[in-house]
């Protein structure tokens, strides 16, 4: 006679010794001391009408939402029914049985094992999200606790959406501020230390085995240690890597146990990174997320932005690419690159044009992204930012654009520049142009250059302008909405000029008026688009430029001087025929109110 407590020894010993490597699991049988999951079960029985009983549940403390559940059968021919309705009889029918209770309110991974003999076991895998159809996984067999999570995490249902980051990020720096009391630019340095290090398949598999905190930091610094050796880095660029993440070995919080008890933080960090960043990474290649998290960091904190630093938000380091025509013969360069998120959303335009050349793409990687930064952090995260991409690394340059080795830079042969400058700290000024002088000296001639800047840069005389149009073509200048750097109240505009062929006094740039993208402001995302309007948006705004096409209220051509302003608003006349009358009448009042608290 078939004997299933056979199978179901054969299934503990699995789970048990899986739990030696995992100690986040917890193994159950038949019953769960989570209330959650009995509740579920009250009414699953095989028969019907009673409480459902698996062999195995697996909770897991660092995936609350997620169940491992297991159904075993003796005979390997009770594997499977036709119509999967014999709950009683068959693994898999009950099994899933169980995982549509259970996927009420969690996520199941659903496994199905019949057969006595190991060499004649039979294993069937589904996954069931919450509230959704199961569907099945080609794994046969059962595996480390680990590779569920893993499977679970990396499954397309479990990705998070941009929207979804943006709310983790102010989670995790709340975390890392409070539980770690990192510095506002350390919290994306941990962050993207450890994606590094996960990045190393010895450090990813073996993490959560090292007996102390201490031995875990340093087994992290020597996995991003070996990640850089792999990738042939040059040994003053590894060594300033190296040093800049040093702070999480002399971290208390991070490495020490104190009075005996195991400080676990780190490895819970590095478990919490693995199961949500590395996902959304992989899924979302070409997104800035290290951006995205020193962004929300620095947003309610002095820290960088005493610097002047605000990062371009995406869909305009997107736009960048679209307005310079990006194909994979560009070389692109970034002379303040910060986290390299225009890099990145050149290189994702590039290396979607060469399709499947893979000589070519290895050619974009090692010889068409140029990136140029001077701080210490920014520098290691735009190096990590194009790590986590496959490499274009090479370039990146730890320096200062203004006393590199130019000819370095030029021997490489640029035809793009983007750049988003330091702003200075002054409320008006025009020192921010230095840098697209910069920009452009490294590029071919004929090249171009795009360029965000404090609106103060085109509407203020300065012998910038002057030097820009001695030398190079002013091809376009583009107000931006006042709120793109929200929370930060910057206003700016996009400038765009040829590289090399000086200014004519015949010349037309051309002007618009873009201050409506379509984002808009929420408490939660700071500035998302929520009605989905930006990809419309931005191809209007494309083919306006790219025909330089004057249009009523958006756009208008104008011979200019370096003494006028470079600005749409100071050229177009204004359209009152599409103003309602509700919205004047707001308005006035407004104004009269603002001169009556104003007066005296």
């Amino acid at each position: 006679m078939s004997n299933e407590r056979k199978t179901e020894n054969y299934v503990r010993k699995i789970l048990t010794n899986n739990k030696e490597d995992y100690p986040y699991a917890t193994i159950e049988e038949q019953k769960s001391d989570n209330p959650r999951i009995n509740k579920l079960l009250k009414n699953a029985s095989k028969s019907g009408g009673g409480v459902g009983k698996p062999e195995f549940i697996v909770s897991f403390e660092n995936e609350p939402e997620l169940l491992l559940v297991v159904e075993c059968k003796a005979d390997i021919n009770k594997h499977k029914s036709k119509i999967l309705d014999q709950y009683r009889d068959y693994a898999v029918d009950g099994v899933l049985l169980y995982s549509s209770f259970l996927s009420k309110e969690f996520n199941v991974i659903a496994i199905a094992v019949s057969g006595e003999k190991e060499e004649e076991i039979k294993i069937s895998t589904y996954l069931q999200f919450k509230n959704k159809k199961y569907q099945e996984d080609k794994l046969k067999e059962i595996v480390g606790f680990n590779d569920y999570v893993s499977l679970f995490q990396n499954s397309e249902e479990a990705r998070m959406s941009p929207g979804e980051l943006k709310g983790y990020s102010k989670e995790l720096n709340n975390k890392l501020r409070d539980d770690f009391e990192l510095e506002e630019g350390q919290r994306p340095l941990l962050v993207s230390g450890i994606l590094i290090a996960l990045e190393n398949e010895a450090f990813e598999t073996s993490y959560l085995k090292h007996k102390s905190a201490k031995q875990l930091s340093e087994a992290l610094i020597r996995a991003i240690s070996n990640i850089l050796e792999d990738h042939k880095l040059d040994t003053k660029k590894k060594e300033d890597i190296i040093n800049t993440y040093s702070f999480i070995i002399t971290n208390n919080n991070i490495s020490e146990d104190l009075n005996g008890k195991r400080n676990t933080k780190l490895r819970d960090l590095i478990t919490e990174i693995k199961g949500k960043v590395q996902p959304y990474i992989r899924g979302y290649q070409f997104h800035d997320v290290l951006g995205q998290f020193y962004g929300e960091f620095l947003r309610y904190a002095n820290g960088d932005k005493g610097l002047g630093i605000l990062l371009t938000p995406r869909h305009i380091t997107e736009l960048f690419s679209d307005i310079a025509e990006v194909n994979k013969d560009t070389v692109v360069i970034d002379n303040c690159c910060g986290t390299a998120g225009f890099l990145i959303s050149a290189m994702r335009k590039m290396i979607d044009d060469a399709g499947t050349n893979r000589n070519k793409i290895n050619h974009i990687y090692d010889k068409q992204i140029i990136g140029i930064e001077n701080n210490a952090k920014m520098f290691c995260l735009a190096c990590s930012n194009m790590l986590l991409r496959g490499d274009g690394k090479s370039n990146i340059h730890y320096n200062d654009c203004f006393t590199i080795d130019k000819n370095k830079i030029i021997s490489l042969n640029p035809t793009v520049g983007f750049l988003n400058p330091p702003y200075s700290k002054k409320k008006e000024g025009s020192e921010e142009l230095s840098y697209v002088l910069n920009c452009l000296d490294f590029l071919e001639k004929n090249g171009i250059c795009v360029a965000i800047v404090p609106m103060s840069c085109a509407t203020s005389p300065s012998i910038f302008k002057q030097k820009l149009l001695e030398k190079h073509t002013l091809e376009a200048v583009m107000s931006m909405p006042k709120d793109l750097f929200y929370p930060q109240g910057t206003v700016t505009c996009i400038m765009v000029f040829k590289a090399g062929v000086p200014h004519e006094p015949k010349k037309e740039s051309w002007f618009g008026y873009w201050k409506e993208d379509g984002f808009e402001k929420t408490k939660k995302y700071g500035r998302i688009d929520k009605n989905e309007v930006w990809d419309k948006i931005k191809k209007e705004w494309v083919e306006m430029f790219l025909n330089r096409k004057e249009i009523n209220s958006k756009s208008i051509k104008k011979k200019v001087t370096a003494n006028d302003e470079w600005c749409a608003e100071a050229y177009m006349e204004t359209d009152y025929s599409n103003i309602k009358e509700e919205e004047f009448t707001k308005e006035i009042k407004k104004y009269v109110l603002f001169n009556l608290n104003n007066e005296g």
